[in-house]
């Protein structure tokens, strides 16, 4: 008989924490079980086999990406609300993300997210061409930073480094734009931070009248 007191919505959360922890390939049913301080049994009974699990959690993770909601006074800031929303929720779940993405369900997971853009830049007065342009634009800035950002995560540390490259040559004898980069880039980005100045920047200038 399976544990009364386990619930098909525990097992998805210690599921999900597994797979953002560990990847896929670490979620087997024993050791969910034993995460849960279960039998197996009772893993099959609330979620089937790990086929079934795992088509569970793509689907939550469809359902909770869909949740994403704007805020803000002004169109602008709601649609970088959205895109600031977008980019923390596929940093958090990589591995989930792709698993959404093996099963070819990426376009229907981004769709609510599109939707709410497109709402917002309806409400700046955009229409048609332009308005598509702009939805499009802020998803390619969002997946392509967090590309960016995963990429560099996981190369082999640069030497020389880029705060090592600049110099009064390199910076076409702007020695004062020289020494600012090479004092940024010798600081850890905060990409946060990064990531909101330049989709504001890209909203202002696809907002624009």
């Amino acid at each position: 008989m399976p544990r009364t007191a386990l619930t098909r919505e525990e097992v998805l959360d210690a599921a999900t924490a597994l797979v953002k922890q560990h990847g896929p390939q670490a979620l087997t049913m024993r050791k969910l079980a034993a995460e849960l301080g279960t039998a197996v049994t009772s893993i099959y009974w609330h979620v089937g086999n790990r086929e079934s699990l795992l088509d569970a959690l793509v689907e939550r993770t469809v359902q909770e990406m869909g949740a994403i909601r704007p805020v803000g006074r002004t169109p602008a800031e709601r649609v970088v609300s959205v895109a600031r929303r977008l980019r923390r929720e596929l940093r958090d779940r990589p591995h989930l993300i792709a698993m959404v993405h093996e099963r070819g369900l990426t376009e229907r997971m981004f769709l609510p997210a599109q939707q709410a853009l497109v709402h917002e830049v309806h409400a700046a007065g955009l229409r048609g061409a332009r308005a598509a342009e702009a939805v499009r634009a802020v998803q390619v800035q969002v997946v392509g930073f967090v590309l960016v950002e995963r990429n560099r995560e996981r190369s082999p540390v640069q030497s020389p480094g880029e705060s090592e490259l600049w110099d009064a040559t390199t910076a076409e004898h702007d020695p004062a734009l020289a020494r600012a980069l090479a004092r940024a880039l010798a600081r850890p980005a905060d990409p946060e931070k990064l990531f909101a100045a330049s989709v504001r920047a890209l909203v202002a200038s696809l907002l624009a009248p």
